[in-house]
């Protein structure tokens, strides 16, 4: 029995969809959960030779393929964005600088 994965991805010229800035520590948080999913996904695959119904490696199978979609759909991502420098994170509400020449509103 064969199984065929396929992955979908979107391609866009469109400056909206060309990425996003992420910080350090999510890149890292992501590059983990990558690892972590191949791995899984290394190991889950090794199990199939030990199965002996055809629906649990059925099964097993489509665990790996997920594991390995969501893998590579999370580094689609990380290639599309940029990481933030270290520091570089702006002060004010929503990330909007305030204005430096005018003081913080304040409610009565």
């Amino acid at each position: 029995m064969k199984f065929e994965v396929y992955a979908v991805t979107h391609n866009s010229d469109r400056p909206l969809e060309q990425g996003f800035e992420i910080s350090p520590r999510f890149r890292r948080t992501l590059e983990e959960r990558i690892a972590r999913l191949e791995s899984d996904a290394e190991w889950d695959e090794a199990q199939i030779a030990h199965l002996g119904s055809p629906d649990h490696i059925r099964r097993q199978r489509l665990l790996v393929a997920a594991e390995r979609a969501e893998a590579l759909r999370m580094r689609i991502f990380l290639d599309r964005s940029r990481t933030r420098e270290e520091g570089s994170l702006k002060r004010g509400f929503g990330n909007r600088d305030e204005e430096p020449d005018r003081p913080p509103k304040t409610r009565p």
